[in-house]
């Protein structure tokens, strides 16, 4: 099978003129989705980019002037496939629709994908041209609301013309991964708490949490011990329906679209253990120290100022563990929300710790203001991973921001909504089994929504309550037992930011009749998975397959020998 020859068009003074409006271009995050399963295309930024080679166009943004659209329609009758993810208003007129923007919302989406539940998307690009009693749900729908509100429309609207077809996405996907995983407007102001008194998160404190946009009553679920968490990976799941489609179109003409695995060879989720010092005790560092080595757990230890005494850092060094740093804006403890202290409390842990690079920040209590200014001193310092981007309260634990999987966060539009260079790796709940907070029931859920994505299950766990509270201990014993039995993988913050980056850097460059494929890149000291996503029927004699994004796929293994000498 020959690979799809992908085009992703952003047109760039369509960009202009929007963020010249001060409007945001989420579209731009497409090209995070992409990016991240190694999927191949080519840029297109004008209107008049050559399309003569492409199979398949993913349009993000267009220019609406006569000539892009009689180009892009001319595309279409001539056999294009187009996959449209905007609003377009002129696009839908000309094609005999009427367009309209529309609010929250969930999608029952298409079953091979395996979704349990609807998932939410934050705005709609609805075309509409009839009544929804007349539309074919079988690719998935859309409804207002609630799970249970009015039939909006189908997910994917198919528009055929002459030999091809616009296959437009009634559901804003990139706004909707953006704004799940990161708000959608700068923190400035407290949030609204849960009706329900189980999370205050308006408690006068800035904080990642109080700009997310999950629905309190819908989609939180409660453990049988009456824990109630936000249970869905509802961003991540919005990447499986673009993905899905975007194969099956390529399918549909007996092409493929290839993509590289997220893990090694042998290794399909991870688990990652980060450590708060708050209070710095050391008495609770050795036993947090002895915790680790009897669980066999190489862990992330986020330090806050003052920190500990040289001979401790050089053991928890020496022990395989990773120092990263927990920066502190909380005006109550002296802290202050400033690129100026940020950089000045990190030069006291480098100099304390002896550390050249630091590779990973968390930020006390969750504090977070604005937008995008902590990733900007992030990259400015060298860090390389935030995970800041958690839960504050009992009661908003778990996917509160969609998301088990590392990833780039998009800027505002102050900054042409370009891509920064830090990944986010946020964390699902804190110190299981305190007293104030979540217990062990949450436990399987979490792990098995992860499985599910195949992303990350990072869970904070403070020393200090390994040494005031036993209980705290147990859990995390209990915590590693069910993780290995679910054949997760422990690895540290640092270490997946290595993996991830490198990972980033095979490039398939294309696929054999045989469903070889053909990379260039190196990955070095592990073997990278290639999928190849091949028909339902295909003969596939002794090839390794399984199903990925709800598309029966070639296992293809590259060794890191490989990959090296292509």
């Amino acid at each position: 099978m020959r690979m799809a020859k992908i085009g992703l068009l952003l047109d760039e003074q369509a960009a202009v003129d929007k963020w010249a409006k001060q409007e945001n271009v989420f579209a731009f995050y497409i090209r995070e989705v992409l990016d991240h399963l190694g999927i191949p295309y080519q840029n297109l930024s004008k209107e008049t980019a050559s399309l003569e080679e492409i199979d398949l166009l993913i349009t993000g943004l267009l220019n609406e002037s006569q000539q892009a659209l009689t180009q892009l329609l001319s595309f279409v009758e001539e056999g294009g496939t187009v996959i449209h993810l905007s609003d377009s208003p002129k696009l839908a007129n000309w094609t005999g629709y009427k367009s309209v923007c529309g609010g929250a919302g969930y999608g029952y989406t298409p079953k091979e994908l395996g979704h349990r539940k609807p998932v939410r998307f934050l705005k709609t690009n609805h075309w509409y041209n009839g009544e929804p009693a007349g539309w074919n749900a079988k690719s998935g729908f859309l409804v207002s609301g609630s799970p249970a509100g009015q039939i909006l429309s189908e997910l994917w609207t198919v528009i055929q013309a002459g030999n091809g077809k616009i296959v437009h996405c009634q559901a804003d996907i990139p706004y909707s991964i953006v704004g799940i995983q990161q708000g959608v407007e700068p923190i400035l102001h407290d949030g609204e708490p849960a009706p329900d008194g189980t999370a205050g998160i308006d408690d006068g404190l800035l904080k990642a949490d109080d700009g997310f946009t999950l629905d309190w009553s819908i989609d939180r679920a409660a453990t049988e011990t009456g824990m109630k968490y936000f249970s869905e990976a509802h961003a991540d799941k919005w990447r499986e329906v673009l993905v899905h489609k975007l194969a099956e179109l390529a399918l549909e003409k007996g092409l493929t679209v290839p993509f590289v695995g997220r893990w090694p060879e042998g290794i399909e989720h991870i688990a990652t253990i980060s450590h708060d010092s708050d209070f710095n005790l050391e008495e609770s560092a050795d036993i947090t120290l002895s915790l680790l080595k009897e669980c066999g757990v190489y862990s992330t230890w986020c330090m806050i100022e003052p920190g500990y005494e040289r001979p401790l850092y050089e053991r928890i060094k020496q022990e395989g563990h990773e120092l990263a740093f927990h920066y502190n804006a909380l005006e109550a403890e002296g802290g202050l929300w400033s690129e100026s202290e940020f950089k000045r409390q990190l030069q006291d842990l480098k100099s304390k710790a002896d550390l050249k690079t630091v590779y990973t920040n968390k930020n006390h209590y969750t504090r977070f203001e604005g937008w995008g200014e902590l990733f900007e001193w992030c990259e400015k310092e060298g860090i390389q991973v935030d995970q800041s981007r958690g839960p504050s309260k009992k009661g908003n634990i778990g996917f509160l921001f969609g998301t088990c999987l590392p990833y780039y966060p998009i800027a505002w539009h102050t900054e042409n909504n370009r891509q920064y260079d830090i990944l986010e790796l946020g964390f699902l709940t804190q110190d299981l089994d305190h007293h104030a907070l979540a217990d062990t029931s949450v436990i399987d859920p979490f792990l098995e929504e992860v499985k599910r994505i195949g992303g990350v299950a990072h869970f904070l766990f403070h020393q200090l309550h390994f040494l005031e509270q036993p209980k705290v201990s147990e859990a995390f014993r209990k915590l590693v037992k069910a993780a290995r039995a679910n054949k997760f993988e422990f690895w540290t913050s640092k270490q997946i930011s290595i993996w991830e980056r490198a990972r980033r850097k095979v490039k398939i460059e294309g696929v054999s009749a045989s469903g070889e494929p053909n990379v260039s890149g190196a990955v070095s000291g592990a073997n990278t998975v290639i999928w190849v996503p091949v028909p339902k029927k295909a003969d596939l004699a002794a090839e390794a397959a399984e199903v990925r994004y709800g598309h029966l796929c070639l296992k293809k293994i590259l060794s890191h020998k490989q990959a090296q000498t292509s």
